[in-house]
């Protein structure tokens, strides 16, 4: 029987195409540093519209092929917040970390691009991007029920930095802070909101 795409490989199912076609994206990017469906439909043997049956729009794939890498990015913030055991450092470095590393990288930064929509620059509640805030405060070692940070409240800190970091993402304007400049920014007015809310813990 002759088969049809996929350059006569068809996957078992939705999740494996969605896999492959995300596959091919990042092979686009490390080949070209670029990518787009019609190269991604080129290289696996089917049509755009087959792709956009799997991504709606090209910023979709680019989501997606992003979002496929966010696992290596939070590994690298994990040794950088490995010895943190203070709910106020984890959140100003976790923040700092993650503004100055973003842009830089492969995929990720493929939605800091200007002019991009994402999981951090739009829908900063979605689900993605809460799970991308939780991680970056669970690769650190403080221990956050212990700090006050529990249910709600941790769901709320969580909230704040998504906030923080969409508010730069958006519009990194001046002036440019990088390394320690950026740090004592991020420590005057981050830090004290982060440390009154750290010595309430609540009882009973």
């Amino acid at each position: 029987m002759r088969r049809h795409g996929w350059s006569g490989d068809i996957p078992v199912d939705d999740d494996a195409a969605v896999h492959r076609i995300i596959g091919a994206a990042r092979a686009s990017l490390d080949d070209r540093g670029t990518v787009s469906v019609s190269e991604v439909a080129t290289a696996l043997g089917v049509t755009r519209q087959t792709v956009y049956r799997y991504f709606p729009t090209l910023d979709a794939l680019l989501t997606a092929t992003a979002m496929s890498a966010v696992d290596g990015f939070l590994d690298r913030l994990a040794d950088d917040l490995r010895s943190v055991t203070n709910p106020t450092t984890a959140v100003v470095e976790g923040i700092a970390y993650t503004l100055e590393r973003l842009p830089h990288d492969r995929y990720l930064g493929l939605v800091v691009q200007p002019g991009r929509t994402s999981a951090f620059a739009a829908g900063v509640t979605s689900e993605v991007a809460i799970s991308f805030g939780r991680s970056i405060l669970e690769r650190s070692s403080v221990d956050w029920v212990a700090a006050g940070f529990d249910g709600d409240g941790l769901d709320e800190l969580v909230e704040f930095m998504l906030r923080v970091l969409q508010s730069f993402i958006l519009d990194p304007g001046g002036p440019s802070r990088h390394g320690p400049e950026l740090r004592s920014f991020l420590q005057r007015w981050i830090a004290p909101a982060v440390d009154a809310r750290s010595r309430h813990i609540p009882t009973g």
